[in-house]
C-alpha cells in the first residue's frame, strides 16, 4: 500500500513537471526540445514502473546509438546518444534504491567474479585520483561503473533462474542487423569488395570497422548455438539460420582480422569443451609453446618480416597480412602504439597516467623509425589498442592484473556451471556466452573497446549470463543433495 501511495505521487509529480517543461519551452520557443519531451516522459515513466524494460530500452539502443559529436560538432566531450545519459539514469536509480531498501541480491555481490570486478573499479579508482588528467580519468571510471552497474549487477538479476538470456541476446541482435544492412549498402555504393571502404562504412553507429566486427563475432556463437541445440523448434531455428547468416556476411565484410582470428579460436575452445579435455596438460603445452616463441623470437621476427602481404580485398592475402609486420601499416601503427603504451608502463609503472589518458599522452613516446604512415603528429588517433597494454600504461602493473584476474575468473566460472549444468537450454547459453567472452578476450590482444557502450553490452551482459546461471545450477545441486526429511 505504502509502495503504491509513493507511485502515484510520483506520477502526477512528473506530470506536473512535464506541462511545466512544456509551457517553458512553448515561451521561449524552444520547439525542437518539446518535440523530444514526450520520449524523456516515458522514459521516466519505464524507469518508476518498469526498470527492466528500461534497462531492456538501452540494450535495444546500444547498437544504433550516436555519438553526441556527430549531432553537435565542436563540443569538448562526447558521449553515447542516448545509451549514456540513460546509463546514468540506471546508475542514480540504482544507488537510490540500494539506499531506500539497504538490500540487493547477496549471491551476486558476493560472487568470485563480483569480487575480481571490485578489485579492477577499486585500482581505477586509485589510479584516477593520482591521474595526470584527473577530471579525464574520473569520467572514465564513472563510465565503466555505469557499464557494470546496468549491464552486469541488474542484468545479473534479470538473469534470475535463467530467465531473459534470449530476450536479451536478441535485443542488441535485431537492431545490429539493421546496422550491417546500413553498412552493406553504404559498402556497395563503393563496390563490396573495396577493403578501404570496410574501415568506415559502419559510421556513424560503429566509429571502427575492428568495433563493428568484434560484435558480430561476439554474437556469433549465441546463434550457432541456437541453430543446432534441440529444444528450438524448427521455425525458429530457420529463422536463427538466416540471420546467422547475416551476421556471418557482416564479419566477413568487415575485413576486421582480429575478429576473424577471434572466431578461430572461439572454434578451439569449443573443441577443448566438446573433447572435455583435461586442463593441466592443455597448460604445459601452452607453457612450453611460449617458451619456445620466447627463446627462438629473433628468428620468428627474421620470418615475419620476410612477409610484404598487404592487407587487400582478396581475403587469401587479408588473412596472410595478419603476420606482415614489415610493410603493413595498420600492423606497424599497432606496434608503434605498444610500444609506446610499454614504454608510459615503464616510466610510470606501479600508478600508471590514469585511466582513458593513453591517446593524450603517447606522443611523446613515439619514436622516429616506428612511426607509419597513419601516425599523427599530435598523437590523436586513439587509445592503446589493447585491451592489456592499454590498462598496463594507464593503471601501472595492478591494472593489468586485474583485468587479468577478471577474465580468469570468469573463464574458470564459465568451465565448470557448463560441466555442472544438466539443462540443455542453460547448457548451449553458458557455451555460447564463454565463447563470446573468449572472441573479444582474444581480440583484446589488437583491440580495446570496454570504454563504449557497442562492446560493454555483449562484456559484461554475457559475464552476467554465466554468474546468473553458476547462481541458479549451484542452488539446484544444493537442493538435490539435501537429505530428505521423513514425513
Amino acid at each position: 500500500m505504502y509502495q503504491a501511495r509513493i507511485k502515484i505521487v510520483l506520477f502526477y509529480l512528473i506530470s506536473a513537471l512535464f506541462i511545466l517543461l512544456n509551457a517553458f519551452f512553448l515561451a521561449t520557443k524552444h520547439s525542437m526540445i518539446i518535440n523530444a519531451l514526450p520520449l524523456v516522459f516515458v522514459i521516466i515513466l519505464l524507469a518508476v514502473f518498469a526498470f527492466d524494460s528500461l534497462l531492456f530500452l538501452v540494450v535495444f539502443f546500444t547498437p544504433l546509438s550516436l555519438p553526441l559529436s556527430e549531432i553537435i560538432h565542436g563540443l569538448s566531450f562526447n558521449m553515447s546518444l542516448p545509451t549514456e545519459p540513460l546509463l546514468f539514469g540506471i546508475l542514480v536509480i540504482f544507488i537510490l534504491k540500494c539506499v531506500a531498501n539497504r538490500k540487493f541480491d547477496r549471491d551476486i555481490l558476493t560472487h568470485p567474479v563480483s569480487l575480481a570486478i571490485y578489485f579492477s573499479l577499486f585500482w581505477l579508482l586509485i589510479t584516477s585520483l593520482t591521474s595526470s588528467m584527473p577530471v579525464v580519468s574520473i569520467k572514465f571510471f564513472l563510465s565503466r561503473i555505469w557499464f557494470i552497474v546496468g549491464f552486469y549487477l541488474l542484468t545479473a538479476k534479470l538473469f534470475e533462474s535463467g530467465k531473459n538470456i534470449e530476450k536479451y541476446i536478441w535485443l542488441y541482435t535485431l537492431p545490429l542487423l539493421i546496422v550491417i544492412f546500413y553498412t552493406i549498402n553504404r559498402h556497395l555504393g563503393y563496390g563490396l569488395w573495396d577493403k578501404q571502404a570496410a574501415n568506415f562504412v559502419p559510421n556513424p553507429f560503429y566509429n571502427d570497422h575492428t568495433a563493428y566486427g568484434a560484435a558480430i563475432a561476439m554474437y556469433l556463437p549465441f546463434l550457432f548455438g541456437f541453430s543446432f541445440t534441440r529444444i528450438y523448434s524448427p521455425g525458429v531455428k530457420t529463422f536463427v539460420r538466416i540471420v546467422l547468416g547475416i551476421l556471418l556476411a557482416g564479419l566477413i565484410l568487415s575485413y576486421a582480422r582480429a575478429a576473424w582470428l577471434s572466431m578461430i579460436a572461439a572454434l578451439a575452445v569449443w573443441i577443448f569443451m566438446r573433447l572435455k579435455l583435461r586442463f593441466r596438460p592443455l597448460f604445459i603445452a601452452l607453457c612450453i609453446t611460449l617458451s619456445l616463441i620466447f627463446v627462438f623470437q629473433t628468428q620468428i621476427l627474421m620470418y615475419l618480416e620476410r612477409n610484404n602481404t598487404e592487407s587487400s580485398a582478396n581475403l587469401g592475402e587479408h588473412i596472410s597480412s595478419m603476420t606482415n609486420i614489415s610493410s603493413d601499416a595498420s600492423n606497424l601503427e599497432r606496434i608503434n602504439r605498444w610500444s609506446c603504451a610499454i614504454r608510459m608502463f615503464q616510466d610510470r609503472p606501479f600508478l600508471g597516467w590514469g585511466p582513458g589518458t593513453y591517446m593524450f599522452n603517447y606522443a611523446g613516446y613515439q619514436l622516429t623509425n616506428e612511426r607509419t604512415i597513419i601516425s599523427t603528429n599530435s598523437a590523436d588517433g586513439g587509445n592503446a589498442h589493447s585491451e592489456y597494454l592499454g590498462p598496463m600504461a594507464e593503471s601501472g602493473f595492478l591494472g593489468l592484473i586485474s583485468f587479468l584476474i577478471l577474465a580468469s575468473v570468469v573463464i574458470y566460472t564459465a568451465v565448470h556451471t557448463y560441466s555442472r549444468t544438466r539443462d540443455k537450454r542453460l547448457k548451449t547459453i553458458v557455451m555460447s556466452a564463454l565463447l563470446g567472452l573468449v572472441t573479444y578476450l582474444v581480440h583484446g590482444t589488437m583491440n580495446n573497446f570496454l570504454d563504449s557502450d557497442k562492446l560493454s553490452v555483449p562484456f559484461w551482459g554475457f559475464t552476467a549470463i554465466i554468474v546468473a546461471v553458476d547462481i541458479y545450477t549451484r542452488k539446484i545441486v544444493q537442493t538435490e543433495t539435501l537429505p530428505k526429511t521423513e514425513e
